[in-house]
């Protein structure tokens, strides 16, 4: 059953018909993680995470499906079907291939440790990584000779054509093989479970070319592997974000800092695989690149590359690294706080796109500008989810109508069509557009320090962590308008679903109340969904004002400064398209009963503190 096989890593008390515990997915000191073995699934109202048996060993222990089923299977005494005989064959060469591989990184790894080595171990000092760090990867050695690692492993019983499959050996047309790695410092490659299936080898010189993977085998396939990702993966589901940057020692560079939910591609541009492998632990990965044109180059690609596979809740998100440093160098030069800054404000996938279409500045004629617009049109266009598309349709829409009127007010209302008399005069020519910073530049600049996303979402999570101040609240959250369609839909459900069940000030206390127990009030599941989602944002996760055990003073103090922010925002964007009215979902004699009830609460509160 699914309670006894989550109670292996969750203390689950009962509750009613379900069972309540601590996420194992994420930190949090109230239990939000609830397990149905009736309906046999599990979930989280804190971070979002739901699914099956299936699911939760496969999040919990990094195993496929079908491992997942073999190992519950063998956790149960079941027999499972009989492979066939094509299937066993391949699984039984790929397994024979694990002892080749462990026993080549031990060789790497002693040879590092010995005279011969001496020079890489000092490279990679020299990189700033200590001896902890070194061992923690594995990093070795690779002699520079032609045969030392073949010599070495046939000596412990290897032979040379399982070398060779292993990737380890190359076979010319003629001659004997020989060593494929020579003289390079080498990063061991893992898979899910820690287990080696490739390596990839740094030249140390002038050598050509400079890293060099294994080839593909029956256990590698690099388009579908993550470099550090047995190290990340557990930290970035505890985090609830993973980062993902261009290299090994970016990712070793990150780790030793603190940073342990860094990956990387295998010298190549992100595949649609490990994109999918990617929302397999977090539904947003953070892309870094370094802030250079080949950074940018390598960032359009990652864009292009996930646009058709876009879905609901699942993204990419960018930063990048100020020009001229890469995160290795960042971190040495100017620290971890450096690099976790730059991680701080990452640019949504759409802000991405925009800025590179926008790159050479904002077109100034109509034609231009109608280029401009199709471009961003036939992005979306291939995005194959339809409800993902039509907001993308939207958003590029909205954002250049504010853009270009934007543009218009600042070159003077009207001016290069009229003089001051109302008539047709000389049009003004438009000055040529000014060349845009580099990406990083500008990436940084289209980091606001206020958003309307994030007052929305702060807003929401201080409505639902601190039930008690919800009549202070209420009419304020009840006559907003959020800009999100979904965030404001959530709003209206909340409204009326806290109106209806908070007690009045004085009845039964809601201190107690907990954002799951605000979930189940919702009519609607959606709703719950979008409420766990709200939860589970890094920014919400990282805010220290808006968790439950924040004090009253600083909640005030946070919901008047986010109120206040998203009421300027929404009046620099001007006039919005008209919408019908919002039902009112409170009876007006509850606004009545909230207003009497929040000026007595004032009152109380005052006279305590």
């Amino acid at each position: 059953g699914l309670v006894p096989i989550v109670g292996k890593r969750v203390r689950l008390i009962r509750r009613g018909r379900e069972h309540l515990g601590l996420c194992p997915f994420h930190k949090e000191k109230t239990p939000s993680f609830t397990v149905n073995e009736d309906k046999g699934f599990y979930h989280c109202f804190g971070c979002g995470k739901h699914g099956s048996i299936f699911d939760f060993v496969m999040e919990t222990e990094g195993l496929s499906f079908p491992e997942a089923v073999e190992r519950l299977a063998r956790d149960a005494g079941m027999e499972l079907p009989e492979r066939d005989p094509e299937t066993r064959v391949r699984d039984e060469s790929r397994g024979a291939l694990v002892p080749a591989l462990a026993a080549a990184c031990a060789f790497f790894e002693r040879t590092l440790r010995m005279p011969e080595g001496a020079h890489a171990l000092e490279y990679l000092r020299g990189r700033g990584l200590a001896d902890e760090t070194i061992a923690q990867f594995r990093l070795g050695y690779a002699p520079d000779k032609r045969d030392a690692l073949k010599a070495a492993l046939m000596r412990e019983g290897f032979t040379e054509e399982r070398l060779i499959e292993a990737g380890l050996l190359i076979k010319p047309d003629e001659g004997n093989p020989y060593d494929r790695f020579r003289g390079r410092v080498m990063f061991p490659i893992a898979d899910r479970r820690g287990q080696v299936i490739a390596f990839g080898g740094r030249v140390l010189g002038d050598g050509e070319p400079k890293y060099l993977n294994s080839p593909e085998t029956p256990l590698f396939h690099k388009g579908f592997t993550l470099y550090g990702l047995s190290h990340a993966a557990g930290p970035a589901r505890t985090a609830g974000e993973m980062v993902v940057v261009e290299g090994y020692m970016d990712v070793i560079g990150l780790h030793q800092a603190g940073i342990r939910n860094a990956v990387a591609p295998l010298g190549t541009a992100l595949t649609e695989d490990q994109i999918r492998l990617l929302w397999r632990i977090t539904p947003e990965p953070v892309l870094c690149f370094d802030g250079d044109a080949a950074g940018s180059r390598a960032a359009l690609r990652a864009v292009v590359r996930a646009l058709p596979l876009l879905k609901p809740g699942y993204s990419l998100r960018f930063a990048f690294i100020p020009a001229g440093e890469d995160p290795d160098s960042l971190i040495r030069r100017q620290g971890a706080d450096a690099m976790r800054k730059v991680l701080s404000r990452p640019l949504a996938l759409s802000e991405t796109l925009w800025l590179f279409e926008t790159e050479t500045g904002l077109p100034a004629t109509p034609e231009a500008r109608a280029a401009l617009e199709d471009r961003l049109r036939r992005h979306a266009l291939e995005i194959e989810d339809p409800t993902v598309r039509t907001h993308f349709l939207q958003a590029f829409r909205d954002r250049a109508w504010r853009e270009f009127r934007s543009a218009r007010e600042q070159s003077g209302r009207g001016s290069a069509f009229r003089n001051g008399r109302g008539r047709l005069g000389p049009a003004a020519s438009a000055p040529p557009p000014k060349a845009a910073p580099g990406i990083a530049a500008r990436a940084a600049l289209a980091a606001p320090a206020g958003s309307f996303a994030e007052a929305e979402r702060v807003m929401l999570a201080l409505a639902v962590n601190h039930c008690r101040l919800f009549a202070e609240i209420e009419e304020d959250l009840g006559t907003v308008r959020f800009a999100d369609a979904r965030l404001d839909l959530l709003r209206q459900g909340l409204v009326q679903a806290l109106g209806r069940a908070v007690p009045p000030i004085g009845g039964p206390t809601t201190e107690g109340w907990t954002a799951a127990e605000a979930a189940a009030l919702l009519a609607d599941p959606a709703l719950a969904v979008t409420l766990a989602e709200v939860l589970a944002h890094p920014l919400i996760r990282a805010h220290r004002m808006v968790q439950p055990e924040a004090s009253l003073a600083d909640v005030r103090a946070t919901w008047a400064e986010n109120a206040s922010l998203h009421a300027r925002l929404v009046a620099e964007a001007g006039p919005s398209e008209p919408r019908e009215p919002e039902t009112l979902t409170v009876e007006s004699e509850a606004w009545e009963r909230r207003r009497a009830a929040l000026a007595a609460r004032l009152g109380s509160d005052e006279a305590a503190e």
